[in-house]
């Protein structure tokens, strides 16, 4: 298939403007520079080995910065001053080796995800997810297909590349049964999927991926602050309906406009041969059974944490804020999907033992083998990142600059946000580029006031509404194959065209979200979430 940026553009084939050309050549230019990065993990292997030596350089010439909180800093050499400290010499090495299999098997993320993964693959599996998905766009009426079809989108981050996989060809094919431009559907449900990737109404695998990067980049500031994954929870809530709603704006407004009437020639398969099967009644019973369960487990977690002597309440306080239950939140994720998913498995015929369980769950842990080596040695880098205290120095000057130049109130969000979107253009994994910048801007934030949560917060918002033009993006050559059945002669260009619209509208209607929830309204991002640090 044709990758040629400058190809054509929807425009019923017509030559593009200059504009589209000139617009062109800028997104080629960000392809180049995005392949002249190495594999991430080559790349976390790569800083891993920088900070050693930074370190050692730094160290050398006794670095240090003005230590701002209360208590000091550990590892300082004297009382409130916070030097870098160096691995090039006997003692970093020594450390380097005896705790290179800790740094890796305490890393938060690790456990968090792998643990809620192998709950979501049961749902997977057994087929529940999809026969969900299928049901929310197969009943909806045409005028709120689209709406519905950005909606399960999101909703479908939870079971992590099953809405890559299943949700984007299905949303292709559906609109295209309705006489709609089956692009329309590719790229409503893509926007969804990947452009409100951090937006959902349950928390899936990347919230205590995300959590873990957080706290430890806290806990440079605060050795105790605690982060967990539900802490963003009531703002993704929200961005649920907002990413929806712009969404559907932008595909019925711009996009689907701009496309046009199709052309069944255009096409590279038979789409006579396509065909929508709705949920079978066997599957809806099967779901309706699995929907019974959800609810059953859900009463009998809120039996442990509603009432006021609640088993899972905290212990000290009484109250819900730093209690068991969400401290353990990732232990429910695992049940919630792994109960349902089983009763569905079992109602369906698709699962008949737990020998079928097994299988899910396994095949699953088989997909994870380049997440654990990113994982190892991305763990490497933010503990050798931590024990220098590089973080920490490049935080307090981070942190003096924005005073200096006045931008220390809730506006730096703003140029955070846009940051974060320009960065994932090149480093496209939300993890990767936690990994990368939370140690720098976590602890920077946090010094002008702003807590951890909040700042986590607004990293989702830059890092999710840029992943759409991205050829970066793990998979964008997915997205474009399956466009390709439709339009055999579409472009990387043509493509990211078409998705523009959506990271324009939404990194500013999301980023307005963002300020009118956090610092007009109030509201808190999560349950026991701050919005303000006070060093």
């Amino acid at each position: 298939m044709p990758t040629d940026a400058n190809s054509k553009t929807m425009n019923n084939g017509q030559e593009p403007s200059s504009n589209s050309g000139w617009f062109s050549r800028f997104l080629a230019a960000v392809e180049w520079l995005g392949n002249l990065l190495p594999h991430p993990i080559t790349l976390f292997a790569s800083l891993a080995l920088f900070i050693v030596v930074l370190s050692g350089i730094l160290g050398y010439f006794e670095v240090s910065v003005l230590d701002p909180r209360p208590e000091g800093a550990k590892g300082r050499e004297a009382d409130g001053i916070i030097e870098v400290i160096s691995l090039m010499n006997a003692e970093g090495l020594q450390r380097i080796v005896m705790e290179l299999v800790t740094n890796f098997t305490g890393f938060a993320p690790l456990g968090t995800v792998l643990v809620a993964l192998l709950g979501v693959s049961v749902a997977e599996h057994s087929g529940l997810l999809s026969t969900v998905m299928r049901a929310m766009v197969m009943n909806a009426s045409r005028t709120a297909v689209t709406v519905v079809v950005v909606f399960a989108g999101v909703v479908s981050n939870t079971a992590s590349e099953l809405g890559y996989v299943v949700l984007i060809p299905l949303a292709a094919m559906i609109f295209h049964s309705l006489g709609r431009h089956p692009l329309a559907g590719l790229a409503a449900a893509f926007a969804g999927v990947s452009a409100g990737y951090s937006a959902n109404l349950l928390l899936g695998t990347v919230d205590p991926l995300l959590s873990g990067i957080t706290q430890d980049a806290a806990r440079m500031i605060d050795p105790d602050y605690v982060v967990g994954p539900e802490v963003n929870w009531f703002f993704m809530i929200g961005s649920t309906f907002l990413v929806a709603v712009m969404g559907a704006i932008v595909t019925e407004k711009i996009v689907e406009p701009r496309l046009g009437v199709y052309d069944p020639s255009e096409a590279s398969i038979d789409l006579g041969a396509q065909k929508i099967d709705a949920p079978t009644p066997q599957e809806i019973k099967a779901m309706k059974w699995a929907g019974f369960s959800f609810v059953f487990v859900c009463v009998l977690l809120a039996l442990t944490i509603v009432p006021e002597n609640g088993i899972l309440r905290n212990p000290e306080t009484g109250e819900v804020a730093g209690s068991p239950f969400l401290k353990g939140i990732v232990a429910f994720i695992f049940v919630t999907f792994a109960i349902p998913g089983f009763v569905y498995g079992r109602v369906a015929g698709t699962m008949k033992n737990d020998k079928d369980i097994i299988d899910a769950m396994a095949k699953s842990m088989s997909s994870m083998g380049l997440y654990i080596t990113l994982v190892f040695f991305a763990a490497q880098f933010v503990a050798f990142f931590k024990w220098t205290n590089l973080g920490t120095v490049l935080a307090v000057k981070g942190a003096a600059f924005l005073q200096a130049t006045g931008l220390d109130g809730p506006e730096v969000f703003v140029l955070f946000i846009m940051m974060c979107g320009v960065v994932n253009l090149s480093l496209g994994s939300a993890s990767a580029q936690w990994a990368v910048t939370a140690p720098i801007f976590v602890p920077m934030l946090m010094l002008i006031g702003f807590a951890p949560e909040t700042i986590q917060a607004a990293y989702r918002i830059g890092d999710s509404v840029t992943n759409v033009i991205s050829p970066m993006m793990s998979y964008f050559g997915l997205i474009l194959a399956i466009a390709a059945r439709y339009k055999k002669d579409i472009g990387m260009g043509t493509l990211i065209a078409t998705m523009l619209p959506y990271t324009m509208v939404f990194i500013v209607g999301w980023t307005i979200f963002f300020y009118v929830w956090v610092f007009v309204i109030g509201m808190p991002v999560g349950p026991g979430a701050a919005t303000y640090y006070q060093p």
